[in-house]
């Protein structure tokens, strides 16, 4: 494990696999590179590229400073690029997909980007709820079990049922861990300003994936971001969900990635 500065002075903990051109994996909402898809997938896109995975602030062995924004997150992954050489390939999932999709609007040295399921202008609902607000006031009261129950159900749409179950499985207590962080996914994909104007402003080759068996909602977030973005393509990948399997999605990503 090794630790980049970012521009606040905020240890990001990363580690590299692999060899070849680099690429940087971003996380979604309370996921880290010891829990959630991406542990599983660096393994298989490491004989390609060199894999840079990386705990996003406040979670795991990164640090944190408050208060929490976007462009200090941004920061975070200009850091990255800037240990990997001063540009590299990116692939984002979900939440990460749209601080990916931020820091190639804000200049970071992206060579291509590639982007999954990241949940942009999604919201149908008006006005649509304040998710931040709802999220920071259960952690202020230290009720990280009802904010990570708040995510599951009023933000995602996981039935009830699901999430009851979810306490009792051995991966609670890591999702609790880094409920805090919850509000700083909302505040990504929350600003509708990302994908109506900053979007636009992207140079970069962009791939905007979805799965096809992923609600409809999300299906449309794939084709929203990919008409924002400049050039960008689109690929709906045969038998997946929001939870896009390591194998499935990593013959996509070195096929793209590795095309000159």
């Amino acid at each position: 494990m090794t630790r980049a500065r970012s521009k606040d002075g905020t240890t990001i903990a990363f580690e590299r696999a692999g060899r070849g051109e680099p690429l940087i994996l971003v996380d979604g909402a309370l996921c880290s590179r010891s829990f959630g898809p991406m542990p599983k997938l660096a393994p298989l896109l490491a004989p390609h590229f060199t894999v840079i995975s990386y705990d996003r602030r406040g979670r795991n062995e990164s640090g944190e400073t408050i208060p929490y924004s976007v462009a200090r997150e941004v920061d975070d992954l200009d850091a990255l690029v800037g240990e990997a050489g001063g540009s590299a390939f990116v692939y984002g999932v979900s939440s990460g997909a749209a601080l990916a999709l931020e820091a190639a609007a804000r200049g970071v040295k992206i060579r291509k980007l590639a982007l999954y399921e990241p949940p942009l202008g999604v919201e149908k609902r008006e006005p649509p709820p304040d998710h931040v607000a709802a999220l920071n006031e259960r952690i202020a009261a230290d009720r990280r079990a009802d904010a990570v129950k708040y995510f599951m159900r009023d933000m995602v749409g996981v039935p009830a049922p699901f999430v009851f179950a979810m306490r009792f499985m051995p991966m609670w207590s890591k999702l609790e861990a880094v409920a805090h962080t919850l509000p700083y996914d909302a505040a990504i994909v929350g600003d509708p300003s990302l994908l109506k104007k900053r979007a636009a402003t992207v140079s970069v080759p962009t791939l905007v994936m979805g799965g096809e068996k992923s609600p409809a909602v999300l299906r449309e977030a794939v084709r929203a971001v990919g008409d924002a973005v400049p050039g960008a393509k689109r690929r709906l990948l045969a038998g997946q969900t929001h939870n896009v399997a390591p194998q499935a999605i990593a013959p996509v990503l070195v096929e793209y990635f590795a095309a000159a």
